[in-house]
């Protein structure tokens, strides 16, 4: 195994993949950004940066939240719980690892921040609803967690069991819809963000209860279609892929990975072979989709759409598989030929030849990154790795991989990057950070 050390001598808006257009392209108008991929196409962020250099501006932020950061054009929008009233005595969902849960002790209001992109002050902010949740969140996590997405009209703000609501960008509500109570596995919270493509936004409601996917209109929020699906809670948000000239929205799940029409909702495909508690996202590109898993089980495996149809688990639709180093909360990064993933949630990277599994060097250890619950992201022949503890390495994306820089601030990071332009944007437990080399020096 090789190892990133600090020095350098040691050492890739859900829209069609490669067809997103180009206003699209210089924003991140949802969670894995404009190829939903991790890759910015067209941005050059910095490459080092501190508390002292390289940061724009930095905005202390209200509530909690684990949802990334969505920019368009000046806008920045960041979802938020944030608690209120009297707390009172606190009670747990007691089901198996409450243990491990945030207790259920105090009322919330779920709000929409609107920043500044220049300056990061305050435009505005809406609560779309305030509640006594129904149950918590694991302690690591929040009950914002999942992201946003926006198409440049409306920004939509997905909150799970308290609602998806689409605000304009003066911050007024033109809809909102409520999906019920959702009761996640062992009470550890909801994550899975909601994917748009074009005037459609992908709903995963997959939890201990009647679980189905939803297609929903923008323009008012009833849906087109909704499917039911046979699976148990995940926190895997779906992709939307063009194949043959036809949608389709692809989603992990304990039982399967499916395709379905995205005009009908139909099942076109379904691939079985990943663990339980699906957390990371598929990527997809060239006609290829990329899903894996960790848990009580490893698996990652290649399915390749032509000819995807029906059950296609053992065939010869599934073009590599492997079960060890394979991704559990980080999704994978999908930048040009190359298939970027996390060992579980810690700090080693594997990189594979995405269309053939090939495995040419590593794994790295990426000395100091530990606790990897953000996604990578890549950007100007970069890869970017974060940790909780608010670290986060950059390394070249280039046959030998290299060491570039190791770069920390002062706060808790499990929220994945957003990057526009050369700019970086990083949302903390406390602050929202904008990095650029605009920023102090």
């Amino acid at each position: 195994m090789r190892n990133f050390y600090l020095v350098p001598s040691i050492l890739c808006l859900c829209t069609a993949f490669g067809q997103a257009d180009e206003k699209a392209n210089r924003n991140w108008a949802q969670w894995r950004g404009p190829l939903s991929t991790g890759v910015a196409p067209n941005s050059n962020p910095p490459t080092e940066w501190s508390e002292k250099k390289n940061v724009r501006w930095k905005t202390p932020l209200v509530g909690k939240g684990h949802s990334t950061p969505i920019v368009w054009d000046d806008h920045i929008f960041v979802t938020s719980a944030v608690p209120f009233g009297e707390k009172f005595e606190p009670r747990y969902s007691g089901a198996p690892g409450a243990h491990d849960n945030l207790p259920i002790s105090q009322q919330h209001q779920f709000d929409v921040f609107a920043y500044n992109r220049n300056d990061g002050k305050l435009r505005w902010r809406k609560t779309v609803a305030k509640v006594t949740p129904h149950e918590g969140a694991h302690y690591t996590g929040t009950l914002a967690s999942q992201s946003s997405a926006t198409d440049g009209e409306n920004i939509y703000a997905f909150f799970g069991s308290f609602g998806l609501h689409a605000l304009d960008f003066k911050g007024n509500i033109q809809w909102s819809r409520d999906f019920g109570d959702m009761n996640t596995k062992h009470g550890h919270g909801e994550g899975a963000s909601i994917c748009l493509y074009k005037d459609t936004l992908i709903v995963n409601w997959d939890h201990e209860g009647a679980s189905f996917i939803a297609a929903v209109n923008t323009k008012d929020g009833k849906d087109r279609w909704n499917k039911p699906r046979d699976e148990v809670t995940s926190w895997s948000t779906p992709i939307v892929v063009e194949h043959e000239g036809k949608p389709q929205v692809i989603v992990s799940g304990t039982s399967r990975v499916r395709g379905y029409d995205l005009t009908t909702g139909n099942a076109i495909w379904e691939c079985g072979g990943l663990s339980h508690n699906i957390v990371a996202s598929p990527v997809s590109s060239d006609g290829m989709v990329y899903a894996g898993s960790s848990y009580e089980i490893r698996s990652l495996f290649a399915v390749k759409l032509d000819g995807a149809r029906g059950d296609i688990t053992g065939s010869d639709q599934v073009v590599w598989q492997r079960q060890r180093g394979t991704p559990y909360v980080p999704s994978p990064l999908l930048y040009g030929e190359s298939l970027y993933f996390l060992r579980h949630y810690q700090g080693v990277l594997t990189r594979v030849i995405a269309k053939t599994g090939e495995e040419k060097d590593g794994p790295f250890r990426l000395s100091g990154i530990t606790n990897v619950y953000a996604s990578p992201v890549g950007a100007a022949n970069r890869v970017y790795i974060t940790d909780r503890n608010g670290t986060t390495m950059v390394i070249s994306h280039d046959d030998s991989p290299k060491f570039l820089a190791r770069n920390i601030l002062d706060d808790t990071l499990s929220a994945s990057i957003a990057i526009a332009g050369d700019e970086m944007f990083i949302r903390g437990e406390r602050s929202l950070y904008c990095i650029s080399e605009k920023g102090t020096e």
